[in-house]
């Protein structure tokens, strides 16, 4: 059940001490969401398992009797629904549940002396009680990490009912057996608090991944996983790089502080260094440059790119260049910067544009050079299951972007679940989605 909730954020995962540039939050909300659809998921996994051999001698006055009872497969569970809590002390969830009713049924077999025999077997157990504490840490590779730190049980009552060979004659001595299986199964559950009993898992999840064949996204844990009694706070790098030269951008991830949302089940939190570190990443691999000639143009524009209609900008061209194509050298002189503020996101660019006359031979002429400094503002936000946005600028890009942005795209969707009731807020230096999680309940966890 815990890994299902965890991996709810694995939503969508290193160097200690190093600043996280993208934030994953699990409020109590969505920790008891999790909580909630897990038990009938745990519940139908349990009715699927065949459990540990249980083996063992019991005296009955008239000697001993060796048994082993095989093949325990779980008929029916009577799961309630159990207490999950934040868990400061550990750094994890500790969880609760109380009378756990269980149908067991499997194969017996017996040595009493020379005398084998064997049959079938139903068994209850009524009333278990289990508390469990699990411990979320960071692996050396950056990926979250689960350990078991402790579980107890206590087995209320056992009844069982053998059937089949001579089970008449060892029905009446049960009551010997029930205090040694109980206390089998009590101690074949609880996992001890040394370093031995202790069992560690991984949370698969990508720590870095090739977005495209330019960029690779690294998002390793940053630092173990922060834990109070609301929610639980997720760490991660966040930072995109080149495939090719994966160079580190000559600026570092800022510290930001996520605010309190628990009428949400989720929230994610990105720093403007993700958006920046990308953008380095296409600036440092020589990709923010395009050379613009004339076929580019629309073939309904009034203005070509020539040095004739050019010249109604420039007089001068037609005059020294008569009747010559033209191109244009724009780059990036700078890789774009983005900055989150409050209620809009801003972005930078300095771009040169070189222009260029195209001799009938072919021999480019320079012409002129032009330095742009441009700003936007963009506004962002989510409606309909869908990112939308504005940007202001007024020339020809404003309108191309505001309208990609003003249809918006649609919001990823995971494999069993999808985000609902989604907010998106700006900041100083981040953005936060907030967002409840809708489980899919025609899906089931494989």
């Amino acid at each position: 059940m815990l890994p299902a909730v965890i991996a709810l954020l694995m939503l969508l995962s290193c160097t200690s001490g190093q600043k996280p540039a993208i934030q994953v939050i699990l409020t109590n909300k969505g920790l008891q969401y999790g909580k909630h659809t897990g038990t009938g998921l745990v519940q139908e996994k349990l009715e699927n398992i065949t459990l540990p051999d249980i083996s063992g001698e019991i005296n009955i006055k008239i000697g001993k009797v060796h048994y082993t009872l095989s093949g325990i497969a779980v008929k029916q569970c009577d799961l309630p629904e159990p207490s999950v809590q934040f868990f400061q002390d550990a750094t994890g969830f500790k969880t609760s549940s109380s009378g756990l009713n269980v149908a067991l049924a499997g194969e017996w077999r017996t040595r009493f002396g020379a005398i084998h025999d064997g049959g079938s077997f139903d068994m209850v157990m009524f009333g278990v009680d289990v508390t469990s504490v699990v411990e979320l840490g960071k692996a050396p590779d950056g990926h979250l990490s689960i350990t078991s730190i402790s579980c107890d049980a206590l087995v209320g009552d056992v009844n069982i009912h053998f059937h089949g060979g001579a089970s008449f004659i060892f029905q009446p001595f049960v009551h010997y057996f029930k205090g040694r299986i109980r206390n089998e199964i009590e101690s074949g559950v609880t996992v001890g608090s040394s370093d031995d009993a202790q069992v560690k898992h991984t949370v698969k999840m990508f720590i870095s991944f090739d977005v495209n064949e330019v960029l690779s996204l690294d998002l390793p844990l940053t630092d173990i996983p922060l834990i109070d009694a609301s929610r639980l706070n997720l760490g991660l790098k966040g930072e995109f790089y080149s495939i090719r030269s994966h160079k580190e951008p000559p600026f570092k991830a800022q510290p930001f502080t996520m605010p309190e949302q628990p009428d949400y089940m989720l929230a994610v939190g990105l720093s403007d260094f993700t958006l920046n570190s990308a953008s380095y990443g296409y600036y440092s691999d020589g990709l923010l440059q395009i050379v613009i000639n004339d076929s580019m143009i629309p073939s309904i524009s009034p203005i070509r790119l020539n040095t004739t209609s050019m010249g109604v900008f420039i007089p001068q061209l037609p005059k020294k260049f008569p009747g010559l194509l033209m191109s244009l050298q724009v780059y990036a002189r700078e890789a774009p910067m983005f900055s989150f503020q409050p209620g809009a996101a801003k972005l930078s660019s300095q771009v040169d544009v070189k222009a260029f006359a195209i001799e009938p031979n072919g021999t480019q002429v320079p012409l002129f050079k032009l330095s742009v400094d441009s700003k936007f503002s963009t506004k962002l936000w989510i409606s309909g299951g869908s990112l939308k946005g504005s940007v202001t600028m007024d020339n020809e890009m404003y309108f191309c972007v505001s309208d990609k942005l003003g249809k918006g795209w649609i919001l990823p969707r995971m494999k069993h679940a999808q985000l609902v009731n989604s907010v998106l807020k700006m900041e100083e230096g981040f953005l936060a989605v907030s967002s409840d999680v809708e489980v899919l309940l025609t899906d089931r966890f494989n």
